[in-house]
């Protein structure tokens, strides 16, 4: 493989590849001096085999299963009161039991590098500023549909949008910001944008990050609201009793909403940005004369008349 085709893979997408095992390729501010990149998919755990993994897929969740959920259960599991990243099957209906908050990210995660400490979970204050601080932040984030899963689409600093692939920042389709959380009162944020499983990938390949409105757990047997709401753990406490989380449904969106601890919610990890160290040789009008395409379900690089595939290989 030639390292320049690598180069121009790197340059194409317009982001840095990431070194660790299970991350997207998109890099976020969650400060003036901190950038992220988000884990491959929702944080799933099997008690019986006393095993981390990230879902498969961005838009994949497991809904009913939850109910399921027992110390001894066979099976996985993605939805977890707070802080139990010491006890993910911890399941009880007592806000006392969740006092202590354990980062799921000090866990070893099976595809995410199989190395304790390498993923962690954002804080309230860096929801807010991912979603409402950060430079061009009310366009870097959109309500939508991945094949009718229902989720909010984040977009990466330095976004640049794929070939014939359209994005609607959703404080263009009438989510407004209110301060403290955004309102739609057309009530149909999930329209927004809507994507073939083909065009997300286009949109993956790019940076895009997608959280599933995958519901909530109540106690040990009653799942809600499973692919109409998205409720994502933040490693802030609010008080005694609740802790914060980032919120969306068709109408609402809170990036510092709060809930009872003991109820069982969806938990995306990051790990902090790393740079390649591959020397960028290309100037701006190489960039320019780039383009990404879908053939037959394969994400190729178009450059100067040749083709390259996304481990950089030319291809015919």
């Amino acid at each position: 493989m030639k390292r320049t085709a690598i180069i121009l893979l790197a340059v194409v997408v317009g982001l840095s590849i990431q070194a660790a095992e299970g991350a997207r390729c998109g890099t976020f501010s969650v400060s003036r001096s901190s950038q992220v990149v988000f884990a491959q998919g929702n944080l799933q755990y099997n008690a019986a085999q006393d095993t981390w993994r990230f879902a498969g897929q961005q838009y994949e969740y497991i809904g009913q299963g939850n109910e399921n959920i027992a110390a001894g259960y066979d099976g996985w599991i993605d939805l977890f009161g707070w802080g139990t990243g010491n006890n993910p099957t911890l399941a009880t209906l007592s806000d006392a039991d969740y006092k202590t908050f354990s980062d799921w990210g000090a866990n070893a995660v099976s595809n995410g590098g199989n190395t304790a400490g390498l993923w962690r979970t954002l804080s309230k204050d860096e929801w807010v500023y991912l979603l409402q601080t950060r430079a061009k932040a009310s366009s870097l984030f959109g309500m939508g549909s991945i094949d009718g899963v229902n989720g909010i689409i984040l977009l990466p600093d330095n976004w640049q949008a794929p070939e014939c692939i359209s994005f609607a920042p959703s404080t263009t389709k009438g989510l407004q910001d209110l301060g403290i959380h955004f309102d739609n009162e057309g009530k149909d944020n999930f329209s927004h944008n809507t994507y073939t499983m083909e065009q997300w990938a286009l949109m993956e390949s790019a940076g895009a990050v997608f959280l599933p409105a995958a519901g909530g757990r109540f106690g040990e047997a009653t799942t809600y609201l499973v692919g109409e709401n998205g409720h994502y753990w933040t490693s802030t406490a609010y008080d005694s009793y609740f802790s914060h989380l980032m919120y969306f449904d068709s109408e609402f969106l809170f990036p510092q909403a709060w809930s009872g601890c003991y109820r069982g919610f969806s938990v995306r990890l990051v790990t902090t940005a790393t740079d390649t160290g591959l020397e960028d040789t290309t100037d701006s009008n190489d960039r320019m004369n780039s383009q990404k395409t879908l053939r037959d379900g394969q994400l190729l690089i178009l450059r100067d008349g040749k083709t390259y595939n996304i481990t950089g290989q030319e291809v015919k």
